[in-house]
């Protein structure tokens, strides 16, 4: 479903855009009554059994959007009696932040799929030879009275072998796709056969959302309250991931992202692929100085999806996790610095970066998170038309590492810690293994529980094909992960050692950036590296 554009992506960057349009017009906010009407005229429905059920389901959306909590259907109240005490916080100076949980299933707006399924289908040709009855485990298989198979569903363990042995392909495999794609598991059903999470294994990666073909999942949003904030006069500074590039057409180059969020009121633009190239060069030091003296591997951390997946699922390796803090964070904490009164939003490709944010501990440098997608719905509420808008050339974002900018597609992270370890000891072989989408990422783990992993960096992604494939982007994964290369090949500067913010790592104001995540029980100490060490030059 990735990559393919359709009516689900057309509603949810509508409802984005109706969100965005009501901030910037302030004043009576009762208008958000009215958009469910807007978007969804007339009396015949489009894509459900009835109009009213389309309106009910957008009604949910606009709430997330908002990031407001969904209403139990039987206490129904219209959207604008709840949204004027945002408003009242906005204006008091305060932030909203979500409350949780951050993804959430529509009910009626669920299709309530069958879960997982063995089905054998009308292609059967009923021949003599029966192979998938001879490899039933649980002779499940029989025959009707035209000596064509079928399959008891009391006695499937839907171990799929009968599927892969029919010589004529007439069995198929049904699987509900939001479960399908969850890496966790943490998809289950409720009392009338709808999806429902268990958020006690939810990481927050947002695969469900992109991947349920009836549009049921969506995640709270931020649009509103950056768009108050700035609206507001605040001093509100975008720092936007690796993953941005080509992401909102052709037209729209690096300059002139830069340019068009000017124009929408942000104070500045800052790359992210900063705080990736601060972070490597961290992890690149943890590396050698814990594998294998202080712990047996190391995995990556700037996936919060992957790290919490990791902590959660094998909480004993929890601490063999980098500490280091993410890309999103340093960079933020660094323009908190520069400054201090200013409100950072970061633009990314993610869902669980809302939730990473949404840490009480991290609150005060991250304070709102937009995907792509909605700062897109930004875009169009604005009618920002990139073939009009023009590159200013004396600001340009050009100050990411190629190395840094890589973080972006899977196996990005552990390449560019590797290559700063060749610097910082040029004799030091780094073994390297790198997983993408959660049930790969946990065959790894398995892999290093039982010690065959043992000296390796592990790269974990909670999305397949790393953060172009996050569940906020809008370019296919392939189309994605090309112009991120092309960016990174266009670097004025390749290795992370190279960056000119090294000397923020040696900065006792910034000695704070190595603090690790609310929840984690091990932290690296702030180690001062001097421009040598970290270049691979030993001091005179």
């Amino acid at each position: 479903m990735r990559g393919v554009h359709s009516a689900v992506d057309d509603i949810r960057r509508g409802v984005f855009k109706e969100v965005a349009l009501l901030a910037y017009e302030g004043g009576d906010l009762s208008r958000v009554n009215m958009i469910p009407y807007q978007m969804i005229k007339g009396e015949v429905a489009h894509h459900r059994s009835d109009v009213f059920l389309e309106r009910a389901i957008i009604k949910e959306r606009l709430r997330l959007a908002l990031g407001m909590n969904m209403q139990p259907p039987e206490d129904q109240l219209p959207i604008s009696a709840t949204i004027h005490e945002m408003e009242e916080m906005g204006e008091s100076g305060s932030k909203k932040h979500f409350e949780k949980p951050l993804v959430n299933i529509i009910p009626f707006a669920c299709n309530a799929c069958p879960p997982k399924q063995i089905r054998i289908t009308d292609s059967c040709q009923g021949c003599i030879s029966h192979p998938c009855m001879n490899v039933c485990p649980k002779n499940a298989i029989y025959l009707d009275e035209r000596k064509h198979c079928h399959i008891d569903q009391s006695k499937c363990i839907k171990c799929g072998k009968c599927f892969n042995q029919c010589p004529y392909r007439a069995i198929s495999k049904i699987e509900r796709p939001c479960a399908a794609a969850c890496g966790m598991d943490a998809i289950g059903s409720d009392e009338l056969g709808r999806a429902k999470i268990n958020y006690d294994k939810c990481v927050n990666c947002g695969m469900c959302l992109v991947n349920c073909p009836f549009g049921a999942i969506a995640d709270k949003s931020q649009i509103y309250q950056t768009v108050r904030a700035i609206a507001r006069g605040e001093e509100v500074i975008a720092i936007v991931a690796p993953a941005f590039v080509g992401q909102f057409g052709k037209e729209a180059t690096p300059g002139k992202i830069q340019a068009a969020m000017k124009v929408l009121g942000f104070a500045d633009v800052v790359e992210v692929a900063i705080g990736a190239d601060l972070c490597t060069v961290q992890e690149a030091h943890a590396f050698l100085e814990e594998v294998p003296a202080k712990m047996p591997w190391m995995g990556t951390s700037c996936c919060p999806a992957w790290s919490k997946m990791a902590k959660t699922l094998f909480p004993q390796q929890a601490e063999y996790v980098s500490m280091a803090l993410t890309p999103m964070v340093i960079t933020a904490r660094m323009v908190k610095l520069l400054y201090p009164d200013s409100k950072v939003v970061f633009v990314g490709p993610c869902a669980a970066k809302k939730a990473e944010a949404n840490r009480r501990t991290i609150r005060s440098d991250v304070d709102f998170v937009l995907t792509f997608e909605e700062m897109q719905g930004i875009f169009d509420a604005k009618e920002i038309d990139f073939t009009k808008i023009q590159e200013d050339p004396e600001e340009k974002m050009e100050n990411g590492t190629g190395f840094g900018r890589g973080f972006a597609v899977s196996g990005g992270v552990a390449a560019a810690v590797a290559e700063t370890i060749s610097h910082l000891d040029p004799g030091r072989e780094v073994k390297i293994e790198k997983a993408e989408g959660l049930r790969d990422c946990r065959k790894m783990l398995l892999m290093a529980k039982t010690g065959k992993r043992d000296g390796y960096l592990l790269e974990g992604m909670a999305c397949p094909g790393g953060c172009v494939a996050g569940a906020g982007t809008i370019q296919p994964v392939s189309v994605g992960a090309m112009n991120v290369e092309k960016f990174k090949n266009a670097a004025a500067v390749q290795s992370c050692t190279q960056t000119p913010y090294l000397t923020s790592l040696n900065d006792v104001e910034m000695a704070h950036l190595i603090t690790p995540p609310e929840g984690d029980a091990v932290s690296y100490p702030v180690t001062r590296l001097s421009q040598e060490e970290l270049s691979g030059t030993p001091e005179a």
